[in-house]
């Protein structure tokens, strides 16, 4: 594996895709990775772009990361369908899912297995305060930054317009703030926690921590709860190596990881916490970043990568029959 040398990356660089514009394929919906087009027949499209989310602000563009994404959901969703049920139909280009069109729970199932993070959203953060009960879980004093629960905890959140903070609850506070019935929430929360120990043992057997991520779910037109959008991607998910855990977690070091952290850290580096300018993201920072998210999906799905080195847009178009 490690299949991708540093002038394809550069390559890619010069045409990222930041986002797309195809009314042929029906209404449009802007997420702040991808592009979603609700299509006359039932169906979704969405186009996976190279945009770049943390703090829930869109922070840019990496090159390439919109296809590692696509390749990431689709090795997921087809290794986790005895666990939940899935809106994937088929994958026509390597930034496209065509999916089953679903009407989207207004909840983020998000499980954690560590106390960690940075943001605002983040168990460490509320757990420095002084806070004890996170979204109706009771932790104990005494706790380190890193260090693993007894078991991993759902976490649910709200999801948040543009330009807007998700806000974590729980179950009771969830259910009084969307009206969503509770049948739904529950069967949405049990898919949630089998998915995790899924994605936890797969993880393990490539020698990684599944930390915490985050799952969305819809109802399809006959009233059935599946998984949409990603499942375990380095977007949605929080990966560190297990080999140094140990070690760095007893000398009060962060956990390797390669998951959108190194971004994430850099602008925390530069003064940034989420609000305000957005600093520029250098090249050599992209670059970077990139590679861990290659490495990531090679070592998680445990296939090489082959980038589609075409420019994306004509190449989108020609793949769905647009051109």
């Amino acid at each position: 594996m490690g299949t991708i040398d540093e002038q394809a990356i550069l390559q890619a660089l010069r045409h990222p895709l930041a986002g797309t514009d195809l009314p042929e394929l029906g209404r449009k919906y802007e997420g702040k990775v991808r592009d979603n087009y609700i299509a006359p027949d039932a169906t979704r499209y969405l186009v996976t772009t190279d945009r770049i989310s943390a703090f829930d602000r869109v922070l840019g563009t990496l090159p390439l990361k919109g296809q590692l994404l696509n390749f990431a959901a689709a090795w997921w969703f087809e290794r986790t369908r005895d666990v939940a049920p899935n809106h994937v139909l088929d994958v026509p280009d390597p930034n496209v899912l065509h999916a089953r069109e679903c009407a989207p729970l207004p909840v983020e199932m998000v499980v954690r297995a560590y106390v960690t993070g940075t943001t605002s959203t983040s168990i460490w953060v509320h757990y420095e305060r002084g806070e004890r009960n996170f979204c109706g879980h009771v932790l104990p004093d005494g706790m380190r930054k890193n260090q693993r629960l007894e078991a991993p905890i759902l976490t649910p959140s709200t999801k948040a317009e543009h330009g807007d903070h998700d806000v974590s609850a729980s179950r009771e506070e969830i259910l009084a703030r969307t009206r969503m019935p509770a049948a739904e929430f529950d069967a949405a929360a049990e898919m949630a926690m089998a998915l995790f120990r899924r994605g936890q043992a797969l993880c393990a057997e490539r020698g990684l921590i599944l930390v915490d991520t985050k799952y969305e779910f819809g109802k399809t037109p006959d009233g059935h709860v599946v998984v949409i959008d990603e499942i375990h991607t380095p977007d949605s998910s929080r990966f560190w190596f297990a080999d140094s855990y140990a070690d760095r977690f007893a000398a009060g070091e962060d956990p390797e990881s390669f998951d959108k952290e190194y971004v994430r850290r850099y602008l925390v580096a530069q003064g940034f916490r989420g609000d305000g300018p957005l600093p520029a993201v250098p090249d050599a920072v992209k670059v970077a970043a990139i590679r861990r998210y290659i490495e990531a999906v090679e070592r998680i799905t445990g296939e090489p990568f082959r980038p589609n080195l075409e420019d994306p847009l004509p190449r989108i178009r020609r793949n769905l029959g647009l051109a």
